[in-house]
């Protein structure tokens, strides 16, 4: 591993740490949403249920792919880091707050709800430091 990729995988790692910590915001949020309407959500097998099968989790989806794929690209072990990685990243969460791609409306739509929660808010602007330093 060159010194050049472990800088690259140090930056990466920290991104996919505050993108979980981003994302478990995000669910905590829809959680609440959803038992405002439905009442408790009765442990975590139960919620696991919800955000695989419930509508109401949907907006989520494209958040949880973007880390299972950034997850992906860290895991593998003969794989050579480069700042393109670190572009394709902020590419795709480029687009997942971009009005013109219309693929990504629907977690728009929930971002849109959720983004005034302290905890969002909060998590959103550690990635969002992560990223700008790391094209730094």
């Amino acid at each position: 591993m060159t010194s050049s990729d472990a800088a690259i995988r140090t930056k990466l790692d920290a991104l996919a740490k505050a993108l979980r910590h981003y994302h478990s915001a995000l669910l905590d949020f829809a959680k609440g949403e959803y038992e405002f309407l439905y009442g408790p959500v009765d442990g975590p097998y139960k919620l696991y249920s919800l955000v695989v099968n419930d509508p109401a989790f949907q907006w989520l989806r494209p958040v949880s792919g973007l880390m299972a794929t950034l997850d992906e690209v860290l895991d593998a072990k003969d794989k050579t880091l480069t700042e393109q990685n670190v572009t394709d990243v902020k590419f795709a969460l480029g687009l997942l707050f971009s009005d013109t791609d219309t693929n990504f409306a629907e977690f728009r739509r929930g971002y849109a709800r959720a983004k005034d929660d302290a905890k969002v808010r909060e998590t959103e602007a550690r990635w969002r430091e992560l990223l700008n330093s790391a094209q730094a």
